[in-house]
């Protein structure tokens, strides 16, 4: 090894002094800032370019939307055992080939020809590359750092973190306007081969000092329990969580669920998987194995509050990122580009505060100033609120979402660090793992929970305001049947789905329902933003299992 390389071998802490300060000290912080920008903004991106590629492939919006929730499902599905693989293989090894994977398959998704193209090239290949990233990145940072740096460093990747599923829009937007979707996926490659100059600068070694092998029995518990985690959350918005609101269908087959959503069957399943793996692991723990995970973390205090308030705040940034996107686009009539551009404060202010108040724990203590961070997040929930109409302008949206953004950057600079500092070095890799995991879950849930709600209130609202408007008197069930059907009819709630349905009525009618439409989607976004006001309290609920801990420098 270079004499670089040798400043970050395992064991080794690099040297905060002022001569070591330069790119190459930097080196590991940018090769997993890249990494998890990539990460981050490749279904964000792609989300806004659906159209596009339905009538370039020839498909259906189902198809490609199926497209992004497998991507979601792999990636949660691998995470786990994902994040193991540091333990047993040399990080910047781990890292180059993980990469160049993850180039071929966005590379692939880039040249797709068909829709089975690609599902393989995004779906199953950068889904698969972006298990093993994710949690990759956080360890790198905590056997390359220490002290302030550490906290610096998590901070930035947190920035990145947050900021990369607000721009994601942004350049999606860009390039489906005036390019094409393709060039998304080509940008990424462009991103990864940046990311491989960097490779060079870190630790050769794996993060175990003596060999492991891979809990295969752990691995598929894990990934079993995931996948009907992630699948049951995914068919929550058109099953219903708990009864079904439609018929369950299998290709041609109807399947009999007693009357009740496939979700709650598919959760249910998930969490009785997750209670074998957590009694699988202790066996394997205590006949000298290396489990999946070490259930020394489930019991280490400091670092299951800090899991269970991360994947608390995923849930609301999950919902944040849904719901202001579809109301703008589907209310206030923006483009993908203007809305992007519409929450380029939130992006700049999350990335901001993230790497600018790493320093602040010196002063305040690090469970405070979280706490501090999601009562600002709560409060520019509420301005949008009242900033929600159909004309509103982004200077109208600046301060809510800059509020939004900075107590997110401000929570996600302290609670990363702080989290992952709770855990022994030797576990840095199953806790980096086990992070990610409920964080994706975080996010699977907070988009399903939130964006059902958005959209089910939304066409409620319409059936309602055509019911008033005709002075019809329905009951509850034939109420609940017409919400239903309209779902049906139109399953995203876009202006273009609104002028397919006003374009086929008479003037009149279109008019009356023009009026209902704008009505339904203005209160069911203000509905939905007090609703993820709830969920920011959740969060601060959760902090309050945090350590109290003092500030840095305290005794």
């Amino acid at each position: 090894m270079d004499s670089d390389a040798n400043a970050h071998a395992l064991g080794e802490r690099p040297v905060a002094n002022d001569s070591a300060r330069g790119l190459a000290y930097w080196g590991p912080a940018v090769a997993v800032s890249l990494a998890m920008f990539i990460g981050v903004i490749d279904s964000t991106l792609m989300n806004v370019a659906i159209p596009s590629i339905v009538a370039d492939l020839d498909t259906t919006v189902t198809v490609v939307q199926g497209a992004i929730s497998f991507y979601a499902m792999v990636m949660a599905a691998l995470i786990l055992p994902g994040g193991k693989l540091s333990s047993m293989y040399g990080v910047r090894r781990l890292m180059t080939a993980t990469l160049l994977v993850y180039g071929v398959g966005t590379t692939l998704a880039a040249l797709s020809w068909n829709v089975a193209v690609l599902y393989v090239g995004w779906s199953v290949i950068e889904g698969a590359a972006a298990a093993v990233l994710l949690p990759l990145t956080f360890t790198v940072l905590l056997v390359s750092y220490e002290g302030a740096d550490r906290a610096k460093a998590l901070g930035i990747l947190a920035g990145v973190n947050a900021a990369g599923a607000a721009f994601g829009p942004l350049l999606g937007g860009a390039v489906t306007t005036f390019a094409s979707w393709r060039w998304g996926f080509g940008i990424e490659v462009l991103i990864v081969l940046v990311a491989l100059a960097f490779t060079r600068y870190l630790p050769e070694e794996s993060l175990s000092e003596t060999p492991t092998k891979l809990d295969v029995g752990g691995t598929l518990l894990s990934v079993v329990g995931t996948t009907a985690l992630v699948a049951g959350v995914l068919l929550a918005g058109r099953y219903g969580w708990i009864s079904a609101r439609r018929p369950f269908v299998v290709g041609d087959v109807q399947l009999d669920l007693f009357g009740a959503s496939p979700t709650i069957w598919l959760v249910g399943f998930g969490a009785v998987v997750f209670a074998g793996f957590v009694q699988y692991e202790r066996r394997v723990e205590r006949e000298g194995g290396s489990p999946l995970v070490p259930v020394r973390l489930l019991s280490n205090g400091p670092f299951t509050a800090g899991v269970a308030t991360n994947a608390a705040r995923s849930l609301v940034l999950a919902g944040f990122i849904f719901v202001v996107p579809v109301f703008l686009q589907s209310g206030a009539g923006y483009t993908a580009f203007e809305t992007g551009v519409a929450m380029l404060p939130f992006s700049v202010a999350t990335f901001v505060a993230s790497i600018f108040t790493t320093g602040w724990r010196r002063f305040v203590a690090p469970k405070l100033l979280i706490q501090g961070g999601t009562v600002l997040m709560g409060l520019g929930v509420l301005a949008l609120v009242s900033q929600t109409a159909l004309d509103a302008t982004v200077a109208q949206l600046a301060v809510p979402m800059a509020l939004v953004g900075l107590g997110l950057g401000l929570v996600m600079a302290q609670l990363i660090d702080m989290t992952l500092s709770a855990v022994e070095q030797r576990d840095s890799a199953a806790a980096s793992g086990l992070l990610n995991a409920t964080m994706m879950l975080g996010y699977s849930f907070g988009t399903a929970i939130v964006g059902t709600y958005l959209l089910r209130r939304f066409y409620g609202g319409v059936v309602d305001g055509v019911l008033t408007a005709v002075d019809a008197g329905v009951s509850a069930s034939e109420r609940g049947a017409l919400v239903v059907a309209l779902e049906n009819a139109a399953e995203t709630a876009t202006k273009e789905t609104q002028q397919t349905v006003l374009g086929g009525l008479a003037p009149a009618q279109r008019e009356l329902l023009a009026d209902v439409f704008d009505a339904a989607i203005v209160q069911a976004q203000r509905e939905t933003l007090l609703l993820l006001a709830l969920l920011v309290l959740l969060v601060l609920l959760a902090s309050t299992l945090l350590p109290d801990g003092g500030r840095d420098g305290d005794p």
